[in-house]
């Protein structure tokens, strides 16, 4: 702005020593300020457009990068599971709060707290979800039972 400021005075002067009828001078003066007053507003408006559009473009870029930064946080846990040296992990989902998280596979523990809310979860690494880790004892067929599985549809044919 101050290269606009001195060039501005220096037109004036310009105008006033080529300029002699001091009527011609004042309306140039007065016609010229106006159009000033015009480009400036113009400037102004255009400065205030190109701001917000700054501010959209760096919304967007922000919301760009939390995209990024999810998938390579997605992309790190699967390279870490498909690379991983130090045996299996287990994901878990605490029925409490809904916090997920991972935990190495260790049939000997059977039970783990939630680093979200602390309450303890307990762990049931035969896969059976109905009952308490006890057999159901009657079937041959569940995993539970220690009998054949999966489950063979033709053996209830010999039954009739």
């Amino acid at each position: 702005m101050g290269m606009l400021k001195t060039e501005y005075k220096s037109f004036l002067d310009d105008l006033e020593k080529n300029i002699k009828n001091k009527e011609d001078l004042e309306y140039i003066k007065k016609r010229f300020a106006s159009f000033v007053d015009v480009m400036l507003t113009q400037m102004d408006y255009i400065m205030d457009y190109k701001e917000e559009e700054m501010k959209k473009l760096q919304q967007n870029q922000n919301e760009i990068q939390t995209k990024v930064d999810k998938m390579q946080q997605i992309l790190d846990n699967i390279e870490k599971d498909i690379y991983s040296d130090d045996g299996f992990d287990f994901e878990i989902i605490c029925p409490y709060c809904n916090y997920q998280f991972i935990i190495d596979v260790d049939e000997d523990k059977k039970e783990v707290e939630c680093p979200e809310c602390h309450n303890i979860i307990e762990l049931d690494w035969t896969g059976n979800v109905d009952d308490d880790g006890d057999n159901c004892g009657d079937c041959d067929s569940c995993p539970g039972c220690g009998g054949d599985f999966p489950y063979d549809d033709d053996s209830d044919e010999d039954d009739m």
